[in-house]
């Protein structure tokens, strides 16, 4: 098959490539319609690893998509031919015992979608566990389908905090993810998102969302609209979607006692961290990884026009123009946000 495949760092081809097509018991084949480029494809072709995982023999990229079942092996009854679905990249040994524990994401023996030495779904047709699999309503795009799995991770962020309704909570980073955390905290229940950055052009997009607060941190203090808005008490929580370093210097300032903060952002390298300051205020604080069982409710929030994600997709490309597509991607455009392929045969 046909796939975009990233043959080292900073190569990539789109060629053929043999991927497994058989069709097995409890699996469906997908004809794939569109898929996401993620800042983990991004970070693989630019640097060839993320942490311990290492591009070392050629992989397809790929694993925010959505499609239309074409064929349904032995024991799946919940799927059929024509089925517009998006799947779960993330595939747990469902035996274990983080799988038994409802922590299927933290499994050590998961399988996820373009992440070394496992294929993507960059590719016409993908082969899937009909159990991470799921239908999309009519009124649920294959564009808004393929931006399930980024919504995902703002859902699970949104879980870890345990808002409470009326909550004020700070976003860290405006990238794609940070704005996806900052919809999950609206509309799991926060009055208001703080959502700080030093790129004007992505807390513009952020800010169209009523509820969002965007500050320009080059001429901002976080921590002065923090103070201005919660009346100097601090947010209930902070979101840390950066991963940069410089975020954690002063991560529990703003914070207000008792608050929690959620860390989503990915450091390259380990960070500074100040414990002193987070026990003194005795700060809840909370990890994300992936994310698990919450790509039902995900959907459930696009299909009810809760959240629409249409305005962050900045432009969609061909599959023949996937490398194109990479190649912007990688340069980080301040004015985009989710880029994606149309990959249909």
């Amino acid at each position: 098959m046909k796939a975009l495949v990233l043959e080292r760092q900073r190569e990539l081809s789109l060629r053929e490539i043999n991927l497994p097509s058989a069709v097995g018991h409890g699996m469906v084949k997908v004809m794939v319609d569109t898929v996401g480029i993620c800042g983990s494809d991004v970070h693989y072709y630019t640097h060839g690893r993320i942490g311990p995982f290492v591009v070392k023999q050629p992989m397809v990229l790929g694993h925010e998509a959505a499609g239309t079942v074409v064929e349904a092996g032995t024991g799946v009854s919940a799927f059929v031919a024509g089925d517009r679905v998006c799947m779960e990249p993330g595939v747990p040994d469902l035996s274990s015992r983080a799988s038994k524990l409802g922590l299927y994401n933290v499994d050590p023996n998961v399988t996820f979608w373009a992440t070394p030495p496992i294929h993507g779904c960059l590719t016409p047709y993908v082969v899937h566990p009909a159990a991470f699999t799921f239908k999309l309503p009519d009124n649920v795009s294959f564009a808004e389908g393929a931006m399930v799995e980024p919504l995902a991770v703002g859902l699970q962020a949104a879980s870890k905090a345990r808002i409470r309704p009326g909550d004020v909570a700070v976003v860290v980073g405006a990238g794609p993810i940070g704005i996806l955390v900052a919809l999950a905290a609206l509309a799991g229940g926060c009055s208001r998102v703080i959502i700080a950055d030093l790129v004007p052009e992505k807390l513009s997009i952020a800010q169209q969302y009523p509820g969002v607060i965007g500050v320009d941190i080059r001429h901002k203090t976080l921590g002065g609209e923090v103070a201005a808005v919660t009346a100097g008490w601090g947010a209930d929580i902070i979101f840390e979607a950066s991963g940069s370093p410089k975020a954690f210097l002063q991560l529990f300032d703003s914070i207000r006692p008792g608050g929690c903060v959620v860390l989503v952002g990915m450091p390259i390298e380990p960070v500074m961290f100040d414990v002193v300051a987070a026990a003194a205020k005795e700060v809840r604080i909370e990890t994300v990884f992936r994310y698990a069982n919450v790509f039902d409710r995900a959907i459930e929030m696009l299909s009810s026009g809760k959240l629409d994600l249409r305005p962050l997709i900045s432009r969609t490309f061909s599959f023949d123009e996937s490398v194109i597509a990479f190649e912007r991607a990688a340069k980080g455009l301040p004015g985009d946000v989710k880029l994606q392929i149309k990959v249909d045969p």
